[in-house]
């Protein structure tokens, strides 16, 4: 009598998978999810990391005038604003390379690529004569951190299922977010120790209220290099390729063609746009607009919101479909907004609201903008769920009218066709979507800089919100929508 053969694992070639099919649900259940976990769990870190190090300018810069740095503060908002301009462009480039490259390789040397900005600002501000190009540049480079959100998410879409996307790349995203707060969160507290001893350099004197300081500035970004290096060899020696994600930038420049790639590009622009240009202009905002509030106590509570909401929102448009929860969403940002509006300390720009308390109200400013953030953070998962959905409906749909649904082969082709273009389109929207961490704080400053309040640019943020209203109830949310998902 012979036994029965025995389930065959996925084929490896080294850290290669030569066989993936999270969607046969046998196979996702003897070894896809663990795999595919276990890709996650090490994505996750390495692209907190990349945020932290892109959103690092939003603390750096707050400090540097009390450093010494004789900067105006337009060119402060351009410090804050510069890694967002970089990171947006390095996406649409980033946003391709898993398939070319490969994951676990691009993840890997992506991640250690960030050792470049981190070692240069920490030795470029120890010195108050360092000039405003140098800086320039350095914030540009840290683009780095941002430009692997597209390749992370793009890699991380490979590895799971239709019905579990969503949840999987808000769980990246989101924790991956948390990079933003913790980075304006343990800024302040590395500064303030010498924790590096000889090896970190001296210590600077930092005029706070009139009162001298010791600190150590450059701990803001020594404080992730032995981390950067360590998530750097845990994604080169422990996560994986996969080869059927293997595709020429050919096969995914079909997206370009695709009109759905460009509304979701403008509704993620809407969303996580707004989430990491909120975070990179908030400390710098709130210090102008309420110069008596110490805004690097308070800022970090923002992108922590946003960072923990987002996988609630993968999750709750797994639930109830994303295109219903991106246009609540979308509605309560318009609202979030005039909220902020309705806060601030009444100048004479003439864009303010007629109503409202003349001086301001930090806490009522403060709350409302933690609204904007929480939604920023919902809408990031809600939209990043409709992509893929939205790219693999459509392969689906196409062999259906071809008569040939029921044919396994075309189907299995369909699938590894709309996953590969769902993939790039996740990128390619955080590409789009990460001008929004320029356009933001440099809004604020252009419209303070010539109106002498950031009104002008809040009111051009409700019309763009009501526009992407518009555009997920017409294209997705209404009953007989072209693409309901």
């Amino acid at each position: 009598m012979t036994s029965p053969t025995p389930i065959q694992p996925a084929t490896r070639a080294g850290r290669t998978l030569t066989l993936w099919t999270p969607e046969d649900k046998a196979f996702w259940e003897r070894e896809g999810e663990a795999i595919a976990k276990l890709n996650l769990w090490i994505s996750v870190p390495a692209l907190f990391l990349a945020f932290a190090v892109w959103q690092v300018w939003s603390v750096v810069a707050v400090n540097l005038p009390a450093l010494g740095f004789k900067y105006s503060t337009n060119q402060l908002f351009w410090l804050a604003a510069a890694p967002a301009l970089s990171g947006a462009t390095l996406r649409i480039f980033y946003s391709f390379m898993v398939p070319i490259v490969g994951g676990r390789r691009w993840t890997a040397l992506s991640t250690a690529s960030l050792l470049i900005p981190m070692l240069g600002i920490g030795f470029a501000i120890q010195d108050p004569s360092t000039s405003y190009p140098t800086m320039l540049i350095l914030a540009l480079l840290c683009g780095f951190g941002g430009g692997n959100f597209s390749s992370s998410m793009s890699n991380i879409s490979f590895f799971f299922p239709k019905e579990r996307k969503g949840s999987a790349l808000g769980v990246n995203a989101g924790l991956g977010n948390l990079g933003v707060s913790v980075v304006q969160f343990l800024s302040p507290l590395v500064i303030s120790l010498g924790i590096f001893g000889v090896l970190g350099g001296d210590a600077q004197v930092m005029v706070r209220n009139g009162e001298p300081q010791h600190v150590w500035a450059q701990n803001a970004a020594f404080i992730w290099v032995p981390w950067i290096a360590i998530a750097a060899v845990a994604a080169w020696f422990g996560m994986h390729d996969i080869a059927d994600a293997k595709a020429s930038f050919a096969a995914q420049a079909t997206i370009f063609k695709n009109k759905h790639n460009w509304l979701m590009c403008l509704l993620y622009l809407g969303t996580f746009g707004s989430f990491i240009g909120f975070a990179a202009g908030f400390p710098l905002l709130m210090k102008a607009l309420f110069p008596g509030i110490n805004p690097l106590a308070y800022a970090w509570m923002g992108p922590l919101v946003g960072a923990l909401s987002r996988p609630f929102g993968g999750w709750l448009a797994d639930k109830i479909g994303g295109g219903v929860v991106t246009l609540w969403n979308f509605v309560v940002m318009v609202l979030a907004v005039l909220g902020v509006l309705y806060f601030l300390p009444k100048g004479a720009t003439g864009y303010a609201l007629p109503f409202g308390p003349q001086e301001g109200s930090f806490i009522g400013f403060f709350l409302m903008f933690l609204v904007l953030f929480l939604t920023t953070g919902v809408g990031n998962g809600s939209t990043f769920r409709m992509i893929p959905v939205i790219f693999l409906t459509q392969k689906l749909r196409a062999i259906t009218a071809r008569g040939q649904g029921n044919d396994a082969a075309a189907r299995a082709q369909a699938i590894k066709e709309g996953n590969t273009e769902g993939a790039a389109a996740v990128g390619f929207a955080g590409a789009l979507g990460a001008y929004g961490g320029f356009f933001i704080p440099k809004s604020y400053g252009s419209s303070i800089e010539a109106t002498g309040g950031p009104e002008f640019a809040l009111w051009m943020f409700v019309a763009f919100y009501l526009l992407c209203v518009v555009v997920t109830w017409w294209c997705y949310a209404r009953k007989n929508a072209e693409m309901p998902c």
